[in-house]
């Protein structure tokens, strides 16, 4: 289904594609080519007045995709599979999105052709190993999703499909990434109050997102979705703070360090009302992220201390946080192994110091006291091994 101005249009898209060599492409490429593109720069929208109601979008670009070559393939490491047909598909969708921006296009005749159906189908192309392909995909579905009112909750619910499929079932889905980027898009115009809907989308599919294998192919876009609702509805903080504390990665540090760099960003935005409610667990995991053998997660969770609107908040809470920190830090200024990380420990404890000097000097204290008391009843069980050591041989039994 397309308008158009000319008939050419039609035949220059070439419907049958799929069923010509590729000797027949290669040869009538440039004047495909140059025809469309000729009449895409024209600005000509004179035409749009004609409805066509054949297919010659859609069986130019809905297809079934290939398999990937492997169940090896690694998309943070392997080359993409590119769409050897491209040349073509790019003047389709090129002729698409210009008819969908068209100021003639109407969407009252359009939506017996561009349906849930087509929808269903174009959302299928997203899983496209050609990242070109997912480009131009997202600026349909951005268009379609914004002149077509109608099919907007039905976009919302199909994409919410996807993401659980790839948490729970599959993890494979190479157009995560493109589409978080419409969802940050369409999250910014939500109405407020948010909808129950909505605010479920973020709890049971945003942050379950996190605990994909995957995650750094898309974890800008998905921590961009997560910051745009905090600024609509900032009582969301807590849940999600809290979301993101359960699917902290155990053993995974680059996971870890783009974990910090999200909370980060939402520290960034959060109230400070919001800010006492989840204080506490948020800093006993950032004492555990400081104490880190793995030099860039420590460093990352210390620098949390450049940042002067986190710092005001730390400083309003001290009283709380400081404990928290306190254990973790002053034993990392002594033992870590890296002199940066404890070049930072030295800054942050100045600047807990500065906070609350009254404070500090009394942890300093309680921790030295309880220092000399491990150090004291580690030597005497040294002593009482040795003293049944000695027993023992005394017995003529030899201690192993």
């Amino acid at each position: 289904m397309v308008y158009a101005s000319e008939s050419w249009i039609i035949s220059a898209l070439g419907a049958g594609l799929y069923g010509s060599s590729v000797s027949v492409l290669r040869r009538d490429r440039t004047e495909r080519e140059g025809m469309i593109y000729g009449w895409i720069l024209s600005g000509n929208k004179a035409g749009y007045t004609t409805v066509y109601e054949g297919e010659e979008v859609s069986c130019n670009i809905f297809r079934t995709l290939p398999p990937s070559d492997s169940n090896e393939f690694d998309p943070e490491e392997d080359e993409p599979t590119l769409e050897a047909s491209w040349p073509h598909l790019q003047l389709v969708y090129e002729f698409f999105i210009r008819f969908l921006e068209s100021q003639e296009f109407q969407p009252s005749i359009a939506k017996k052709y561009i349906d849930q159906k087509f929808v269903l189908q174009l959302l299928e192309l997203f899983d496209s190993e050609d990242p070109r392909e997912r480009d131009y995909l997202k600026t349909v579905l951005h268009r379609i999703y914004g002149k077509f009112l109608g099919l907007r909750a039905f976009i919302r619910k199909q994409i919410n499909n996807i993401f659980l499929r790839f948490v729970y079932e599959t993890e494979h889905f190479n157009g995560v990434a493109e589409l978080l980027e419409i969802l940050g898009s369409i999250i910014n115009g939500f109405a407020l109050p948010l909808k129950a809907e909505h605010k479920q989308f973020l709890v049971k599919v945003l942050i379950p997102l996190h605990t994909v294998r995957s995650l750094s192919l898309f974890h800008a876009q998905l921590a961009y979705c997560i910051v745009q609702f905090l600024e609509k509805d900032p009582s969301l903080t807590e849940p999600v703070i809290r979301g993101l504390m359960k699917f902290w990665p155990k053993t995974c540090s680059q996971k870890e360090v783009m974990f910090l760099g999200e909370l980060e960003e939402i520290l960034d935005v959060i109230e400070p009302s919001q800010f006492v409610k989840i204080q506490e667990p948020l800093f006993k995991q950032i004492a555990k992220c400081v104490s880190s053998p793995h030099f860039q997660v420590a460093e990352r969770a210390l620098y949390y201390w450049n940042n002067e609107y986190i710092m005001s908040l730390i400083e309003e809470n001290s009283n709380v946080i400081l404990p928290i920190m306190f254990s973790s830090l002053y034993r990392i200024s002594k033992e870590h192994w890296n002199p940066a990380i404890v070049a930072l420990v030295y800054n942050v404890l100045k600047a807990f110091m500065e906070m609350n000097s009254t404070m500090f000097d009394e942890l300093t204290a309680t921790y030295n006291e309880k220092k000399k008391e491990k150090e004291r009843e580690e030597l005497w069980k040294k002593l009482e091994d040795l003293e049944l050591k000695r027993g023992l041989r005394r017995d003529g039994i030899i201690p192993t």
